[in-house]
């Protein structure tokens, strides 16, 4: 059984279409993972610093234009929170990287397949 030269290329145009979504998508989530890293670079190192300050040192965070007294604690515990929620922002990033790659592989693998079984044109 043969498949119609033009209902072929609209086969191909549509795995075109994905794979080309799913190579886009794929950057802005290798991105957004780049960017969550270093921000998370970031918290660790701050934790580190609040972390060897003695006890009862007075520790002042930055709300707009303005520096409020808050107890070493409170930023600890924000810092943890906040590592936390990267860290689970990072496993998602990285589901839905393998899930685009997968999709990625899988787009261009069809094509490739469809274009050996259609022969020349």
């Amino acid at each position: 059984m043969s498949i119609s030269n033009e209902a072929l290329r609209k086969v191909l145009l549509e795995i075109e279409q994905k794979s080309a979504f799913s190579s886009q998508q794929l950057g802005i989530v290798k991105t957004q993972l780049a960017a969550k890293h270093r921000e998370s670079r970031m918290l660790q190192l701050t934790a580190n610093e609040v972390g060897v300050l003695p006890q009862g040192t007075q520790l002042y965070e930055g709300v707009g234009k303005m520096f409020i007294q808050t107890p070493s604690g409170e930023v600890v515990d924000r810092l943890a929170r906040e590592k936390q929620a990267l860290t689970d922002d990072v496993a998602n990033l990285e589901k839905k990287r393998q899930y685009l790659e997968t999709t990625f592989k899988n787009s261009r693998e069809h094509m490739d397949r469809i274009l050996r079984s259609a022969g020349p044109m």
